[in-house]
């Protein structure tokens, strides 16, 4: 039940269903997860060891808050260890695993040509699609440590989205997801990596400069 209630609450916070300085309960978390509130407790605890979220004074539970030099600074990191998750992918990638790519991305650019996308449905395909590339690397340990940065940056990601779902419609993440797919479909290292940098550049330049940081 641990694991279930664990699993659950790392999809909600890595998926950006949370936001900085939310606020969690055992009880409103218990009641959404539809168990009792001993395993969510002890996810908890795991979770806060990850950096996911932060135990305050009065016992309450919070998602960390980001600043802008922490913000950066895992960017680089996620630049340099999904850049490497991609490179390796390229090299061993299998025909089942891009179409699983090819389905998330066919969801993700259906949803943002709608009239009015739907966000949620939106960054659940893109979280997918990035991690269904990131397995595809058959390197477990490194696919361990991004998701641990993916929890301390989902919420953050997430958010912009959600705030401004126009971005959908006008961010370049759709033409870097197709790049990507296509360099891991010819098996080009090099090219595959680039269009993933550039997919996590644009986004960050975007959030700095909205001023929703530290």
């Amino acid at each position: 039940m641990s694991q279930r209630v664990y699993k659950d609450l790392k999809e909600l916070i890595m998926g950006g269903r949370v936001e900085p300085g939310q606020k969690l309960t055992l009880k409103s978390l218990a009641d959404a997860l539809g168990t009792s509130q001993m395993p969510v407790r002890e996810a908890l605890r795991v979770l806060a060891a990850e950096g996911a979220l932060e135990f305050l004074p009065n016992k309450s539970v919070r998602v960390p808050l980001m600043t802008k030099a922490k913000f950066l600074e895992l960017l680089s990191i996620r630049q340099a260890l999904e850049g490497l998750a991609v490179e390796e992918a390229a090299k061993v990638i299998t025909q089942e695993e891009l179409m699983e790519l090819e389905m998330q991305h066919a969801i993700y650019s259906k949803e943002i040509l709608k009239k009015k996308p739907d966000a949620s449905v939106a960054i659940e395909a893109n979280m997918r699609l990035h991690f269904a590339t990131y397995r595809a690397a058959k390197l477990p340990s490194l696919l361990n440590i991004i998701e641990s940065l993916w929890l301390q940056i989902g919420p953050v990601l997430n958010l912009d989205l959600r705030a401004e779902p126009h971005r959908l419609t006008s961010g370049p993440a759709r033409s870097h997801h197709a790049e990507m797919i296509q360099a891991l479909r010819s098996k080009n290292s090099s090219k595959a990596r680039k269009a993933l940098i550039n997919d996590l550049n644009a986004t960050a330049a975007y959030i700095v400069a909205s001023n929703r940081l530290k």
